[in-house]
C-alpha cells in the first residue's frame, strides 16, 4: 500500500476520491499518450506488413529505427549543425525582442512607428524573404541564423510587450506616488510582470527556431550549400532513401519535443513559487 492509499483511508470519502482521481490523472497524463504511441507505431508496422509495402515508400519502424542507428554519426553531426542555428538565433531573438519591447513599453511612439514592421517580417514566408538574404549575404552561416531569427523573433518582441503593457494600474500609480523613477518602474513591476509572458513567447519562440533553421537549410540545401537536419532529408528523398528520411525526420520530431519541455521546466522554475499560472490549484 503506498503513503497515498494510506492517507486516503483517513480521509472522507469526498477527499479520499479526489485524492484518487489526482492519481490517476498523474499516471493518465504520461501512460495514455504513450499507449497512443505504441498503438500508433504497431499500426505503421502492420500496414507494411499488411500491404507488401516497399521500404523506399514506407520503411517500418524497425527498419527506421535501425537506420537511425546505423547512420548515427551522419544524423547526429547533422543535427549538430541544426542545432547550432536554432539556439543562437532563440538568443538572438530573446535580446533583440526583449530589448525592442522594452523600448516599445518606454514610448508609445516608438512602438506605433515600428511595431508594424516586426509584423511584415512575421507574416512574409522564410521561403519568400532567403532569395533577397541571399543576395546580399555573403556568409552561409549568417543567411541560416537570419532566416532563424526572423521566424523566432516575432513572440518574443509581441508576448514580452503585451506583458509590459499589462501591469495593474493601481500598482503603477502607487510607484509614481512613491516617487519610483521609470527605471524602477520597469525593473521592480513591469519586468516581473512580464515575465510569464515572456517566457510564454519562449516556449513558442523555442520551436519556432527549430523550424526556421530546417526551413532555412531546406531552401539553401537546395543548392547543396548546407549540411544540416534538412540537406540529409533532401539527399535521401533523391536517392529514394525513405527510411534515412525518416530516421531524420523523427530525430527533428524529438528535437522539438526536447526544446518545448526543457524550456517548459524553466518557465516552471522561474514561475513555481510566485506566479498562479505555475502554483497548484486547490479543486
Amino acid at each position: 500500500m503506498t503513503a497515498i492509499e494510506e492517507h486516503a483511508l483517513t480521509l472522507d470519502p469526498e477527499e479520499a476520491r479526489r485524492v484518487r482521481q489526482e492519481r490517476l490523472e498523474r499516471i493518465g497524463r504520461w501512460l495514455l499518450p504513450l499507449a497512443i504511441m505504441i498503438l500508433a507505431i504497431w499500426l505503421w508496422d502492420r500496414i507494411c506488413v499488411w500491404n507488401d509495402i516497399p521500404k523506399y515508400i514506407l520503411p517500418r519502424p524497425g527498419v527506421v529505427l535501425q537506420t537511425l542507428f546505423d547512420d548515427a554519426g551522419l544524423l547526429f553531426s547533422s543535427l549538430l549543425v541544426t542545432l547550432k542555428i536554432t539556439f543562437l538565433s532563440l538568443l538572438l531573438a530573446v535580446i533583440g525582442g526583449v530589448g525592442l519591447a522594452v523600448l516599445f513599453a518606454q514610448s508609445k511612439w516608438v512602438e506605433m512607428s515600428f511595431f508594424p514592421f516586426a509584423i511584415v517580417l512575421q507574416v512574409t514566408p522564410i521561403v519568400a524573404i532567403f532569395p533577397l538574404i541571399n543576395i546580399y549575404v555573403d556568409n552561409q552561416t549568417t543567411k541560416l541564423l537570419l532566416c532563424a531569427w526572423i521566424v523566432a523573433f516575432f513572440p518574443i518582441l509581441s508576448n514580452t510587450t503585451l506583458g509590459l503593457n499589462s501591469v495593474d494600474r493601481n500598482l503603477r500609480d502607487m510607484f509614481k506616488l512613491n516617487g519610483a523613477t521609470r527605471w524602477q518602474q520597469l525593473r521592480y513591476l513591469r519586468l516581473p510582470a512580464a515575465m510569464p509572458y515572456f517566457l510564454g513567447g519562449l516556449k513558442i519562440a523555442g520551436g519556432l527556431s527549430l523550424i526556421g533553421a530546417v526551413v532555412a537549410e531546406f531552401v539553401a540545401g537546395a543548392t547543396g550549400q548546407s549540411s544540416g537536419l534538412a540537406s540529409r532529408i533532401i539527399e535521401a528523398g533523391y536517392r529514394l532513401n525513405a527510411p534515412r528520411l525518416f530516421a531524420a525526420l523523427i530525430l527533428i520530431s524529438f528535437t522539438g519535443i526536447l526544446i518545448f519541455l526543457v524550456l517548459s521546466l524553466i518557465s516552471h522554475l522561474i514561475l513555481r513559487r510566485w506566479h498562479e499560472s505555475a502554483l497548484k490549484q486547490e479543486r
